[in-house]
């Protein structure tokens, strides 16, 4: 079954620059142009929340592993933490000297890495937003930053046509990336954290091995690919989906190596594009204002369809390194594998992981409207100390 159109939002009074599912795919949040962030409702006839605070375009938005935090860079030099409540209660810091391009949260929800078109990479603690280190090597703006999903690699693509690869416990740039011929506006980990993918102002999309630093995968010429915005990979590994200036989206096959969909519906260019956590669902943005969500409606049962297969790494007809794909595609477990557990050992993880998860959840929240107090508490001290001030003025003058 093809990708169906499935919901379609409108809202945003400008374009859509991000876009992120929730953990368990009851909200989505776009950033926008318009300078606001909007959390729409999965449910039908749910309304959608409206968060304003930045002043300047909101850039890229991010949702925390828990889902109860929100995370948004912007223009105006900011990074926003926000609870996506009926409140929509913020803190806000300064996190660099230029626009913020990118935030994304640790896939334990402690750290944040940011870039911006200061050059650099920053990482940050996510309670109290304490500033931990900078990377500083790219020579351009820097689009994009990602952690790998162990948290021990960071990502980045810039203006300077490179993608950098860190270690983030040395802080070092430990490999860079050279290939693409033009800014490489977009780069993420693949599910596994063996290999990464970019795309850029090249019209390509380039897939790297980060154990071995060679090139995996080239997607060019025959795909029509436009200037690649974003991209995003599915949970399984096995496929890639992108958004172009040429208004579509499109499916690639990782295991085949070849282009599956071309999808049509923004007017205008397909500015980002993100899997749900599951995969069951993916939703882009564009120019037009418009957010939509298509449904995958791939096979699910992934196990069946992966096998390592050898072919050309290049597909724009020109040439193949005949390199394997072999990122850790992750198979199914088989019944052999987990003869030696029962319902209830399962269910009872299951139940310890989900409490475990909805207890960092509140801490999450408790530790943001900590924060957030604490900024109204330094907002009023520095009004009560303007008010003496300016007391202790009329006073002087009344005495003079």
């Amino acid at each position: 079954e093809d990708p169906s159109l499935e919901r379609h939002f409108k809202g945003h009074r400008d374009a859509v620059t991000s876009v992120d599912f929730s953990r368990a795919k009851k909200q989505l949040v776009t950033g926008s142009m318009d300078s606001s962030l909007m959390i729409w409702s999965m449910k039908p006839q749910m309304r959608a929340y409206r968060f304003v605070g930045h002043k300047d375009a909101v850039l890229c938005v991010h949702f925390s592993p828990s889902g109860h935090l929100v995370a948004s860079g912007s223009r105006d030099k900011t990074v926003r933490l926000w609870i996506p409540s009926i409140k929509g209660e913020s803190t806000v810091f300064k996190a660099h000297t230029a626009t913020v391009r990118s935030v994304h949260f640790s896939s334990d929800g402690q750290s944040l890495v940011t870039a911006s078109d200061d050059k650099t990479v920053k990482v940050w603690t996510v309670h109290r937003q304490k500033f931990l280190f900078s990377l500083s090597q790219h020579i351009n703006w820097v689009r994009c930053a990602r952690f790998s999903p162990d948290g021990r690699l960071i990502v980045s693509s810039s203006d300077d046509k490179t993608v950098k690869l860190w270690d983030k416990t040395s802080r070092e740039c430990i490999h860079s990336f050279c290939e693409h011929g033009g800014f490489v506006n977009h780069v993420d980990f693949h599910p596994s954290g063996n290999c990464i993918a970019a795309g850029g102002t090249d019209s390509t999309v380039k897939l790297w091995d980060v154990r071995m630093n060679r090139l995996l995968q080239h997607y060019q010429g025959n795909l029509s690919l436009s200037v690649v915005n974003s991209l995003s990979f599915h949970p399984s590994g096995n496929y890639l989906v992108t958004a172009s200036s040429d208004s579509t989206l499109k499916i690639l096959d990782l295991l085949e190596g070849r282009l599956l969909y071309t999808l049509h519906g923004h007017q205008g260019p397909a500015t980002c594009v993100a899997f749900s956590r599951d995969g069951d669902f993916f939703a882009s943005g564009g120019s037009d204002e418009q957010v939509m969500v298509w449904k995958t409606n791939f096979d699910t049962d992934y196990g069946d369809v992966v096998k390592p297969q050898k072919y050309g790494s290049s597909v724009d007809g020109t040439h193949g390194t005949g390199s394997e794909m072999d990122c850790g595609i992750h198979h199914k477990k088989t019944k052999t594998q987990d003869a030696g557990r029962t319902h209830e050992q399962q269910d009872e993880e299951t139940s310890l992981a989900n409490t475990l998860e909805h207890i960092l959840g509140q801490l999450d929240v408790l530790t943001q409207t900590v924060s957030i107090l604490e900024q109204r508490l330094t907002l009023t001290e520095d009004k009560l100390k303007e008010c003496l001030e300016n007391q202790q003025k009329i006073l002087q003058n009344k005495t003079n």
